[in-house]
């Protein structure tokens, strides 16, 4: 069966002003985003990707058109089911308002039970993108083969989500995954189980750095902005 190449969108606007986006339109890649998205095709210069597969937001789609841009024979593909968490009531505000929510709460410590007013569920949200992937996987080795390889551009809880289901971790545990915008994770297929070879690799060990503040032990609700 394939690898799985997924990458998640570089920093965006809403990154850096501390909001969460969710699926709020006009959500472009920042200027440290748009450098990290025109370095992704030298990243993974030396991998014969197959397919490219990205969520409809705008700030994927960004992400990856530099890598497309370098690999124009490379069919290019949106899927829907890849698309951010549906946060409804949530969407567009800030994270340090939501952080006083009763519900964060629950999204941090027991996100399989979880449901955004007016959106959906995490568990919802964690199905839609592992059966997206399960098709994709079949796709794409009908198409090119076993050892194929095919990348796809999503966002930070629907990455952490994958490799929960990679790992047959419950989603409980989903929030103890980092991956960092334009991080790029890993995942190899078998017919028996899948194996999690690279983890929210971005190449930069800044974010390893002692902090000025020390983190607070929740998770950043849609990825976060990545080292400062």
């Amino acid at each position: 069966m394939p690898t799985l190449i997924l990458v998640r969108h570089g920093r965006s606007t809403a990154n850096t002003a501390g909001l969460l986006a969710g699926w709020t339109p006009g959500v472009a890649l920042d200027e440290r985003g748009t450098q990290q998205a025109a370095a992704l095709p030298g990243r993974l210069a030396g991998l014969p990707i197959a397919e490219v597969v990205t969520s409809p937001l705008q700030r994927c789609q960004e992400t990856v058109q530099p890598l497309l841009e370098a690999r124009p024979e490379v069919p290019a593909h949106t899927e829907e089911r890849i698309g951010e968490a549906h946060y409804g009531d949530w969407s567009g505000r800030k994270l340090a308002e939501l952080k006083d929510e009763p519900l964060m709460e629950v999204v941090q410590a027991h996100p399989s039970a979880a449901a955004f007013p007016g959106g959906e569920s995490m568990r919802a949200m964690q199905t839609r993108a592992a059966e997206a992937v399960r098709e994709w996987n079949a796709r794409v080795e009908r198409d090119h083969g076993s050892d194929a390889v095919y990348l796809m551009c999503s966002h930070g809880d629907i990455i952490k989500s994958l490799v929960a289901d990679a790992l047959g971790l419950h989603l409980d545990l989903f929030q103890r995954i980092s991956v960092e915008p334009c991080s790029i994770t890993a995942i190899r297929y078998t017919r028996l189980r899948p194996f999690l070879v690279r983890l929210g690799d971005t190449g930069d060990f800044a974010s390893l750095a002692p902090r000025e503040e020390p983190p607070s032990g929740d998770a950043p609700v849609g990825g976060g902005a990545g080292a400062p």
